[in-house]
């Protein structure tokens, strides 16, 4: 039985936690500037309340959000009620695949949509008809960086990436197998809404840690799962992009800026 690490918060972040992640912050700023950071949110295609709850956060702080499309999900209907948040923060936003149908085919072992088990041809048949439907729904919106559902895919399926003119991966912090040389993956070290520890403390201190690990690193990617949230969650997200917005020493980023700097 997992814990949810926010269950202390309520209707603020208490001075503790709040305390102990300005420190961190301000340490790593003042050694290593600028702290490059990122937010990737997944399972994007329904713009649900809490949708729409993220996406204002991100403007009022004009921080960038890297979007997590799954192609099977999204239809023209949904983009559409999507696009306005592209004409009030254009720069800000970058919309990006996000698996196929975001379903599981692996028989043993951890859960993977474009794992081992699949052949050469149905990865690439199914990476081909997301990278379609999206095109053809999203159109120049599109930035082609993939996000493969649960942060884990195989070799052969970068290469397919590679090779359909891709820019690069986003999967957990050390993931395995390494992706292929001059193919970037933009890793993430921090996720705030699908914890696994059994304690509160225990989840905070793992939290820190993993905020101290992505602010050392060249750049911290930080994972939001929208759905997961309730007022808490989003409370502490609040704090997290007030506090980064007045960092002199934190730099954020999207996938389209960390592209260009290649």
């Amino acid at each position: 039985m997992t814990i949810d690490i926010y269950e202390s918060i309520t209707t603020r972040v208490p001075e503790d936690i709040r305390t102990e992640i300005e420190q961190i912050t301000a340490s790593a700023a003042a050694q290593n500037p600028p702290v490059n950071i990122f937010f990737r949110a997944d399972d994007i295609a329904v713009p649900s309340k809490r949708f729409h709850r993220l996406m204002e956060l991100f403007l009022t702080y004009q921080i960038p959000l890297c979007l997590a499309v799954v192609p099977a999900w999204m239809t023209r209907p949904r983009w559409k009620a999507m696009r306005s948040y592209i004409n009030r923060g254009s720069r800000l936003f970058c919309w990006h695949m996000h698996g196929y149908r975001h379903k599981n085919h692996e028989k043993t072992g951890k859960k993977q949509e474009f794992g081992p088990a699949r052949p050469h041809r149905d990865l690439s048949s199914d990476l081909e008809k997301g990278d379609k439907r999206l095109s053809r729904i999203l159109d120049t919106h599109l930035t082609r960086v993939f996000t493969p559902p649960w942060n884990r895919c195989g070799s052969e399926t970068m290469h397919i990436l590679q090779q359909m003119g891709y820019a690069g991966i986003s999967r957990n912090h050390g993931a395995r197998p390494g992706a292929p040389e001059g193919f970037p993956d933009f890793q993430i070290h921090v996720d705030l809404h699908t914890r696994k520890e059994k304690a509160v403390k225990t989840g905070w201190r793992k939290l820190f840690h993993e905020l101290e690990t992505g602010f050392s690193s060249k750049r911290c990617g930080i994972m939001i799962h929208h759905m997961r949230m309730d007022n808490r969650a989003f409370l502490f997200l609040e704090f997290l992009l007030a506090l980064f917005s007045r960092s002199p020493g934190v730099k954020t980023l999207s996938y389209d800026d960390m592209i260009k700097k290649r």
